[in-house]
């Protein structure tokens, strides 16, 4: 079941429910759209840019934040790799500038110079001495490799050209990835040889492996056509094609973002090693970076949403009551014009029966005055006295004339009584005049109405115009409320407290439990096919209320229905009306 129907507010389907003379001067459901969209506009408007603001300038914080970090310690580990690299190749000139070509050439003396090396600056796991023809004529290490020609090797031809060199991982005739650091020295002949050291791998991948990198981060080195140079965790083994794309040479530090193969953001940095062809990358988990930034994030969505649910249930709470309020004061309105001309019509209903009375007594009395006489003289004539069916005549002609004498006596009584004025009113007799008024339509539908009027009723002090209408609203809606051959039973009696009680019942069609709260509010109608104009239970409760009394309702749906009025055998001060 929907919630709506149960929140919904009075005036929400009133442009459905109002119709005739009397319409509402505005249109609600409008004004309360209206009011609820530039209030809205108005208050969250602005907390929505704020927040749209602050989302943008705590992301782009964020993210120069993790740039920036990175650069930095891409830049601090450059540094310290090319120190590494660069302090070993000093430390091999050195040696050539130390010790001659005789002297390196002999191997004991070689063995000394190396233990040297490990012990001075460490890092280094064999050397050699190599001559112009690249024939390795001297070598310490854990290797059998005197006696090689390294002519046909890249890295030989690039110490040739460059007279220092750095080199690239790779295998070499030992088969085993391994780079090397080499200085050639010239001799004084012309030719040259070449001092080669291995560079200790194990050493150089624990420094990389051992950085602090946040954000799940890798960092290893690769060749310019992007050959793992040391393992990485994410990427490859060494010698193994990087799955990243190799990126442009800069001079300077570059850190830019991408995505994995498998489509995870990625914050990547990235340093060109100088006097190498290799390069230092550092790759991070963007996700993993933003993450605290995505907990502020999530508390600032969560904050808006919040704060804008509370807005709204505020805005809508207050334009409700407020339209609401206007609604009401509107219906008084509507009511108050509507009551006025109700009670116009009567007043001019009431003028028009005391006229029609008054014209219709004057002719009345005057066949009531000849019947009787024509009576009397055919009581004095012999020939007319025995004559029953001339008699049977005159008397029916003279009971009409007492019926019509009745009736009109009971439309003057109803015309007398439209301005307020406060009697001794007996309910037996004011009952019965009501329902002297509607005796035939009950024949002529067949509806029994049964009275009960208990003996120790006693005469009320009330408005005897103000309580005919409440009676004849009543049972009119009663009949209304009816089929033909239903029963309407009227009963008064004594109510604890000095008071009288009228209780009005019908085995009509009954109203429905949903309806029984609504139905003394103005304008509320189950008869709007029928021309109802949802006024008669509400004029009839207020004019209970002004009598100091309370009216009630019980009914069930298709078993009928009862009022109950209770008035104040005598009407306070406060109720009396000022004559």
């Amino acid at each position: 079941m929907s919630l709506f129907p149960k929140i919904k507010p009075a005036f929400w389907d009133i442009g459905y429910r109002e119709a005739g003379p009397y319409r509402h001067s505005l249109r609600f459901r409008r004004m309360w759209y209206l009011v609820v969209i530039l209030t809205a506009s108005v208050s969250i408007g602005p907390l929505i840019a704020m927040a749209f603001f602050d989302y943008n300038v705590t992301r782009t914080a964020a993210e120069s934040e993790i740039i920036l970090r990175t650069a930095r310690l891409v830049s601090n580990t450059r540094r310290t790799v090319t120190f590494f690299l660069v302090e070993g190749q000093f430390a091999l000139d050195f040696v050539v500038r130390d010790n001659t070509y005789e002297q390196l050439s002999d191997r004991y003396r070689l063995a000394a110079i190396l233990g040297s090396l490990k012990k001075t600056f460490g890092g280094f796991t064999d050397l050699g001495v190599i001559d112009s023809k690249g024939l390795q004529l001297s070598y310490v290490g854990p290797y059998v490799l005197e006696g090689v020609f390294y002519d046909d090797q890249a890295w030989f031809h690039e110490v040739v050209k460059r007279g220092k060199y750095i080199s690239e991982v790779f295998l070499g005739y030992r088969h085993v990835p391994h780079m090397i650091v080499a200085v050639k020295q010239p001799l004084p002949d012309g030719s040259f040889f070449i001092l080669r050291a291995t560079v200790d791998t194990e050493r150089f991948n624990y420094l990389l492996s051992h950085l602090e990198v946040d954000g799940f981060g890798d960092a290893y080195i690769i060749n310019r056509h992007g050959i793992l140079q040391t393992p990485s965790r994410s990427h490859g083994n060494i010698l193994e094609k990087m799955s990243l794309e190799v990126p442009p040479y800069s001079p300077k530090t570059q850190v830019y973002e991408t995505r994995s193969p498998d489509g995870l953001p990625l914050l990547v940095g990235y340093a060109y090693i100088e006097e190498t062809n290799s390069i230092l990358m550092i790759v991070k988990q963007k996700d993993a970076l933003m993450k605290p930034w995505y907990d502020t994030r999530k508390f600032i969505i969560v904050f808006l949403v919040v704060g804008i649910t509370i807005i709204l249930i505020v805005i809508l709470g207050v334009t409700t009551f407020l339209v609401n309020k206007t609604f009401q004061a509107d219906e008084k309105r509507v009511m108050a014009l509507h009551q006025v001309e109700y009670e116009a019509k009567l007043a001019s209903i009431g003028r028009l029966a005391a006229g029609v009375a008054h014209e219709i007594n004057n002719p009345l009395a005057i066949i009531n005055e000849k019947a009787g006489l024509i009576k009397d003289l055919f009581n004095y004539t012999q020939n007319y006295q025995a004559d029953e069916k001339l008699i049977g005549l005159l008397d029916s002609i003279l009971s009409s004339v007492e019926r019509c004498s009745r009736i009109t006596r009971r439309l003057l009584g109803f015309a007398r009584h439209f301005d307020l004025s406060v009697q001794r009113i007996d309910l037996a007799e004011i009952i019965d005049d009501v329902l002297g008024f509607l005796k035939k339509e009950a024949e002529y539908r067949g509806i029994q109405v049964h009275i009960h009027i208990d003996a120790d009723v006693p005469n009320i002090e009330s408005d005897r115009g103000k309580l005919q209408q409440i009676l004849l609203n009543l049972i009119n809606n009663s009949f209304a409320a009816m089929d033909d051959g239903g029963t309407l039973e009227v009963k008064a009696q004594t109510s604890p407290g000095y008071r009288a009680t009228i209780r009005i019942s019908d085995n009509g069609c009954g109203i429905p439990e949903a309806n029984l709260n609504r139905i003394f509010e103005p304008f509320f109608s189950t008869k709007k096919e029928s021309g109802g104009t949802g006024l008669g239970l509400s004029i009839t409760y207020g004019l209970v209320q002004e009598l100091g009394g309370e009216i009630t309702v019980q009914s069930e749906a298709g078993k009928g229905t009862a009022f109950t009025i209770i008035l104040p055998v005598r009407l306070a001060v406060k109720e009396r009306p000022i004559q």
